[in-house]
């Protein structure tokens, strides 16, 4: 018997509602598809979109406002560091920065200036660069963010991803080297949008309930593209009316890349060591002798008769949500600005897809060399390939392209930087080679589903 087994509290009558009613709401919010506008949304994509639309016109501005507060206030509180910051855990850590995040807020605000006034240099205010950014990116992280934050507790703090975790264990280990409490990851960026899912494995890594690897494994293979997004995807080259077996392709690879990813450099050499300020928090072995569904039951209403209170769990989401409006959008938009100016203004991925021509000659893909440079600026921005794919005229090969810009996964405008900001034991190299592994693992699933329906 472990530590933690022994520690097993006592499971009281409230406790079973305390788990349900959360849970369940929960559940409906983030995991539940809803038609809603002509697409496949959740709950909490439908509040993101009411404020969308609603604010949408204001929403830029507000961008602005927040960009230039994050700066001046941390300039200020580097500067001077002020007692009251220094003595908040949540300040000391939002504003006061080194030279790095000092200058990233600087920029994000500069750029986003720009932008917004259409002023300073074309390749910072485009509307291809700077624009994508304030216009486009941005917003759907601010109104994405403010509701997923406050409302994740109910997703993660009341026992749902230990009564999952324990009824899907069994598969998803022998399959994903994971335990099965990911599954809801996977949901939540496969029903809803990618960033929520890495919202999720960040929460879970920093309260000892993912270890290193097994956060990272989740972060890099399972923040899928969202049903919702595949089908702008989809629209935006021009092969709409074949979204069936598109998606079934990017499903399919996504799953393949799951199973291989983890088990190869530089996934496979990760250690299993826990977040070391709270050390491992999670025990998931279940005795032998043990009914599944009634010791998953059992363990997620322990996990609900230990929440915080309302007020504590309310006070940790609106912090959650502060910090990513005030740190992690301005490095979205500096380095998200930066990413496109290269993709936009650059040769780079030009120059570097030219071993690609010969591969997809080879698969049989018309226009290779047009298409080549498309299935690497990916890495730039998720939405990249399906802009600069869609003049190509072959029909084949720009499902091709649409697919592996989905099964990618790492792009740096968004999801790249949301785990290099986090606490998640992954470097900046390492995103890129498993963005190069993700796309040599998928290419030949997609370029097979595309010789079969197109």
């Amino acid at each position: 018997m472990t530590l933690l087994q022994s520690e097993k509290k006592t499971i009281e009558s409230i406790d079973t509602w305390k788990f349900l009613i959360p849970s369940i709401i929960g559940a409906l919010l983030f995991l539940c598809p809803i038609p809603y506008n002509g697409q496949i949304t959740i709950g909490v994509g439908i509040l993101a979109s009411f404020l969308l639309t609603t604010f949408g016109d204001a929403i830029p501005a507000f961008i602005i406002i927040l960009l230039g507060f994050s700066a001046i206030a941390s300039i200020t509180a580097t500067a001077l560091k002020p007692a009251f910051v220094q003595n908040s855990t949540f300040l000391r850590a939002t504003f006061i920065n080194g030279p790095f995040g000092l200058i990233v807020r600087i920029l994000a605000f500069a750029f986003g200036i720009m932008a917004f006034y259409e002023i300073g240099p074309e390749a910072i205010a485009s509307r291809n660069t700077g624009g994508v950014v304030l216009y486009d990116l941005a917003p759907v992280l601010l109104t994405w963010f403010l509701f997923a934050g406050i409302l994740l507790p109910l997703l993660v703090e009341f026992g749902l991803m230990e009564f999952v975790g324990t009824l899907l264990n069994k598969f998803m280990r022998p399959v994903f080297t994971l335990p099965g409490r990911s599954s809801i990851d996977a949901m939540a960026s496969w029903m809803g949008a990618a960033p929520v899912g890495v919202l999720v494995t960040m929460k879970q890594y920093d309260e000892g309930n993912y270890s290193g690897r097994e956060a990272s494994v989740i972060a890099t293979t399972f923040s899928i593209a969202s049903v919702a997004f595949s089908l702008v995807v989809a629209n935006v080259v021009g092969i709409g009316h074949l979204f069936l077996p598109f998606y079934v392709a990017v499903s399919v690879a996504c799953l393949v890349a799951a199973i291989i990813m983890p088990r190869i450099p530089p996934l496979s050499r990760k250690k299993d060591d826990y977040y070391a300020p709270v050390g491992k928090q999670v025990d998931d072995t279940i005795p032998e002798d043990a009914s599944l569904f009634q010791w998953g039951f059992d363990e997620a209403r322990r996990k609900a008769s230990s929440a915080a209170s309302p007020k504590k769990l309310a006070k940790m989401g609106i912090e959650t949500v502060l910090d990513i409006w005030l740190a992690l959008i301005p490095l979205v938009f500096a380095l998200g600005t930066v990413a496109l100016i290269v993709a936009e203004y650059t040769p780079l991925f030009k120059i570097i897809s030219y071993p690609l021509i010969p591969v997809l000659t080879m698969f049989g893909l018309p226009e290779a060399a047009e298409a080549a440079p498309t299935f690497l600026v990916g890495f730039a921005d998720m939405f990249l390939p399906a802009v600069l794919g869609g003049g190509i005229e072959s029909e084949l090969t720009r499902f091709v392209l649409a697919g592996v810009s989905l099964t990618q996964i790492i792009y740096m405008s968004e999801i790249g930087i949301l785990i290099l900001r986090s606490n998640i034991p992954v470097k900046f190299w390492e995103l890129a080679v498993i963005f190069v592994l993700r796309t040599v693992i998928t290419l030949p699933i997609l370029v097979l589903f595309a010789h079969l329906f197109v």
